[in-house]
């Protein structure tokens, strides 16, 4: 896990609400978080990134694993999967931009948001291959070395559009291309990883049931958090974004589906299940759950 937070990560950089103002002070209850994103691998040598967070290069630094090892250039990263367009998932493509080989997979939808920016032009298209996911179609991954042994399925799941993407009436649950969730398998094994989700459909409640290992959005604790604690004006629901509790929350929406282990990601700055020493943090251990840490490495 390479990062754990959501946009702007943990603290963010302008905010001083107590969850920040902890982790500022160097709280060891308060562990600094950097933004959402994961790094796959079936054979621990070539690797791709699930979303590219802008702490990427802070990110590959914190992970040995991930430095050059052949040669003056070269790098294990292989390829990007994307799986929206918000800016905490795509700003961090820019730091891959020094003529490196590698495959960036996303939607169509993604790929031409991708395309109608010119910055995203840095990333040399004689040596990116920009691949084209549908949904539903299971697909390997192949980085410059060839096959990969990772399988990625991607399926719509309940969201909107990245917030520079809105119009003045943005549909905030619509099952399109722009937010999309991952299957990805090796093997035998195999794992979901939902960064983004608006709402649990029957629909999505059916595809996971019974999975072994689930990472699933955990932006905020409660739908109107940040309109309390006086951070922002928007509810999670506007943002696109289940809440954690609450009657419609992912803890009691995800109880009777019987995943094995189960991760929140993508974890706002403001939510209190950060501090280790909250109820809230105890409330989603008591329902079974782990929240997210920057360097926790999973297996499912």
């Amino acid at each position: 896990m390479l990062g754990s937070a959501a946009g702007g990560g943990y603290p963010q950089w302008n905010c001083a609400c107590d969850t920040c103002r902890r982790a500022r002070s160097g709280d060891p209850a308060a562990k600094p978080r950097t933004q959402s994103s994961l790094a796959i691998s079936a054979d621990g040598e070539r690797w791709f990134l699930l979303n590219a967070s802008p702490d990427l290069r802070q990110q590959i630094l914190n992970t040995p694993t991930l430095y050059p090892r052949h040669g003056k250039r070269h790098s294990p990263i292989a390829g990007v999967v994307l799986t929206n367009g918000d800016v905490d998932h795509i700003a961090g493509l820019i730091n891959l931009r020094e003529s490196q080989p590698l495959s960036l997979y996303a939607t169509s939808r993604i790929h031409a948001v991708l395309s109608a920016n010119s910055i995203f032009q840095v990333l040399n298209p004689d040596l990116v291959q920009r691949r084209t996911l549908g949904l539903n179609a299971p697909v390997e991954l192949v980085g410059p070395e060839g096959p990969s042994g990772i399988t990625i399925e991607m399926f719509a799941v309940p969201g909107k559009v990245a917030l520079y993407l809105e119009d003045a009436a943005p549909v905030l649950d619509g099952e399109t291309e722009d937010t999309v969730g991952l299957r990805i398998s090796a093997g035998d094994k195999s794992f979901f990883y939902i960064p983004g989700c608006a709402k649990l459909t029957p629909a999505l409640a059916d595809r996971i049931r019974g999975a072994d290992l689930l990472l699933f959005d955990g932006t905020l604790w409660r739908d109107d958090e940040m309109i309390r604690n006086e951070t922002g004006t928007k509810t999670g629901r506007r943002m696109g974004h289940m809440s954690v509790s609450g009657p419609e929350g992912s803890l009691a929406a995800f109880a009777p589906l019987g995943i094995r282990r189960k991760v929140f990601i993508h974890i706002n700055n403001t939510n209190p299940i950060l501090l280790d020493d909250s109820p809230e943090r105890a409330s989603v251990n008591e329902a079974g759950w782990e929240v997210g840490e920057d360097g926790m490495e999973l297996s499912p």
